[in-house]
């Protein structure tokens, strides 16, 4: 399994860190932080270390986007609670983050038919239409997620709600293909 080891690129996740926050406030204190809600109805703020950014709206609720793993967003939620405790906005203790989705690459290191694959898989759980696009949209049921293959070999697979879903999606692609001979 080596070979097609996935790439994370992506973790989004939410939870509740409040019952409500005051997005006003918030921009007020923290550097760098995007409050206009004209335009979003949401605070957007970014931080580095590690790299990640939050959507925080008036609910308490917060989506966090943007980390490459998953324990990186059990670190930046913690990180965002003690900024906020520090600017005397309590939050909820040991918030139940969700992961929405993880967003992942993979390379199958060789080039690829498309209209092959497509005619091989059968049209149930494929879209495939290169005028409009370029790859080629597999929805797996199990585990239930998207991969979008692409002739160069290189998928990405989406709505994972873990590493092991996204790196399942690819051992699935990878059985087929070769079940296919296409490989």
């Amino acid at each position: 399994m080596s070979e097609s080891s996935i790439k994370i690129e992506n973790v989004v996740a939410s939870t509740k860190l409040a019952e409500e926050f005051d997005l006003t406030v918030i921009e007020s204190e923290f550097e760098g932080a995007e409050y206009n809600k004209q335009k979003f109805p949401g605070l957007v703020y970014r931080v580095s270390d590690p790299k990640a950014a939050f959507l925080v709206f008036t609910s308490g609720k917060v989506v966090c986007t943007g980390a490459k793993n998953v324990a990186d967003v059990h670190t930046v939620i913690g990180n965002m609670a003690k900024k906020l405790n520090g600017i005397g906005i309590t939050t909820i203790e040991n918030p139940q983050i969700t992961v929405q989705n993880i967003v992942a690459s993979a390379d199958l290191h060789t080039i690829l038919n498309l209209n092959a694959i497509a005619i091989g898989l059968g049209l149930e759980n494929i879209e495939y239409e290169p005028e409009q696009f370029p790859g080629l949209v597999y929805r797996i049921d199990v585990p239930k997620v998207v991969v979008l293959i692409f002739s160069s070999g290189k998928l990405v697979v989406t709505g994972g709600k873990s590493p092991e879903d996204c790196e399942k999606g690819v051992e699935v692609v990878r059985r087929q293909l070769d079940n296919m001979g296409l490989l």
